[in-house]
């Protein structure tokens, strides 16, 4: 017998009947009447299932099956875990299914790989892997849109990893709503996580985003995956960034860094060479941060403009940093040192097309206003790292020591730093255990307020 409801297509929420707003995420105009053609569940008494103590469980590790990608091991924590799902978003033609097609090649030359695509024909696949050299006779290729069919296939190959692009043109027979509707992505995706369990392959699922760059469906689906991977980049650069926002079997966090060629996508290991190629040296308004991504230490280029204004209300604009903490450490910047910038616009920006989003890029930012704003550049030799509190107050970061042999590497000799982080570095002997005759000694400035690194760094 037919059901009739209605589902909200932004949140997911099910609702008795229609109204013009969600009452679970306020939206308007997002309720739509979905049909179910299956049986309704019935309830039951249920049945007692059995318990094990934890201590009894099995915990046998298996082996990760690695990509032959590092830069795509990095992200999904060393490699793909049996039984896992992994959900992969982005902007269109940033790289997702070249990527994928690259990854099921090699993982074809150990075992079984199935790539299931319902947005383009074999034919179109089988060019895109002849031009990046992703072909091989184990990677099994079918164009599907219907979730039953699928799943059936799935069973009689018993393949060891899937590819699904994407799981928003995934359909059910059971569902009467369009293609990339929340019942229709929810439903699809549970299917085949479900089956993914069962059977033990890895699943990969391919996901839309929105407008402002989340993956397009309920937000349920994050949570029903095991690592949710997000592809970043500017169309205008080459390089392209993997991020996991969500990861069970490795670190959230973690970045892959690929540059985007005729030959596919390449991964770049020494990256902070990558975004420091082009730095403008003696520059007023640039500096060079040392950050952590996940893991993985990056030294990135951080610039400031400071102009007079022509608005009743100055600009505060910011790329690739948080626009909203730019205004709170102008304001900083404004209260504690003086700086009268309430009749200039800032614009900050991370060269490159990085994005950073850990409070240690403040010092950064501070920094570079300053430089800005007095048109005196810093050394050339110089990086920094820190948080910056309201009172002006620099506060001590994570993993100071990794940045430290990062700047170490790429040449830097000055570090300008918190107090706190001081004695954490000279315990690491930096230079020491690199074993290297070549590389430069590395001096420490250590810094307890904003006013001293103002005059540390511009002296």
């Amino acid at each position: 017998m037919a059901k009739s409801f209605f589902v909200c297509q932004n949140c997911g929420a099910e609702h008795r009947k229609w109204a013009g707003q969600c009452p679970d995420c306020g939206d308007w105009n997002c309720i739509t009447e979905q049909v179910t053609e299956g049986p309704a569940r019935v309830g039951s008494k249920g049945k007692v299932l059995p318990t094990a103590s934890i201590t009894a469980v099995s915990a046998t590790k298996e082996p990760r099956r690695s990509t032959c990608i590092e830069e795509l091991d990095r992200v999904l924590g060393d490699g793909l875990v049996s039984g896992s799902a992994v959900l992969i978003g982005g902007d269109p033609g940033i790289g997702k299914s070249t990527v994928l097609l690259q990854a099921a090649a090699k993982l074809a030359d150990a075992e079984s790989v199935l790539y299931i695509t319902g947005e383009e024909s074999p034919q179109q696949v089988h060019l895109r892997g002849e031009r990046i050299g992703a072909l091989h006779d184990d990677l099994k290729l079918i164009s599907a849109c219907e979730l039953e069919s699928m799943l059936v296939t799935i069973s009689d190959q018993k393949p060891h990893a899937v590819i699904v692009d994407s799981i928003q043109t995934t359909v059910s027979n059971r569902l009467t709503s369009a293609p990339g509707t929340v019942s229709q992505v929810r439903d699809c995706a549970a299917a085949l996580i479900q089956q993914a369990k069962q059977l033990g392959h890895a699943l990969i699922l391919v996901g839309h985003v929105t407008k402002d760059g989340s993956i397009a469906g309920p937000r349920v689906l994050e949570h029903m995956v095991d690592a949710v991977l997000y592809f970043e980049g500017d169309r205008g650069h080459a390089h392209r960034i993997l991020r996991a926002v969500k990861n069970r079997f490795g670190p959230a966090g973690e970045i892959g860094i690929f540059e985007m060629t005729d030959r596919g996508l390449i991964g770049i290991r020494d990256a902070s060479r990558l975004f420091l190629a082009e730095r403008a040296k003696d520059t007023p308004g640039s500096v060079v941060l040392a950050c952590m991504e996940g893991t993985r230490p990056l030294l990135v280029e951080v610039q400031a403009l400071i102009a007079p204004t022509v608005y009743a209300t100055p600009k505060r604009s910011a790329v690739g940093l948080d626009s909203g903490r730019v205004a709170m450490l102008t304001a900083v910047l404004e209260r504690r040192i003086g700086l009268p910038l309430s009749q200039h616009d800032v614009y900050i920006n991370v060269a490159g097309g990085a994005r950073i989003t850990e409070p240690a890029a403040d010092l950064a930012v501070l920094m570079a206003m300053v430089s800005a704003y007095q048109e005196k550049p810093l050394a050339n030799d110089v990086a920094l790292f820190g948080e910056v509190g309201l009172t002006g107050e620099i506060r001590p970061v994570g993993q100071p020591e990794y940045r430290a042999r990062e700047a170490a590497n790429l040449g830097f000799t000055h570090l300008l730093m918190p107090h706190e982080n001081h004695t954490r570095v000279q315990k690491a002997n930096i230079i020491a255990n690199m074993r290297t005759d070549t590389t430069p000694p590395l001096q420490f400035t250590a810094v307890r307020h904003l006013s001293e690194a103002v005059q540390a760094g511009l002296a």
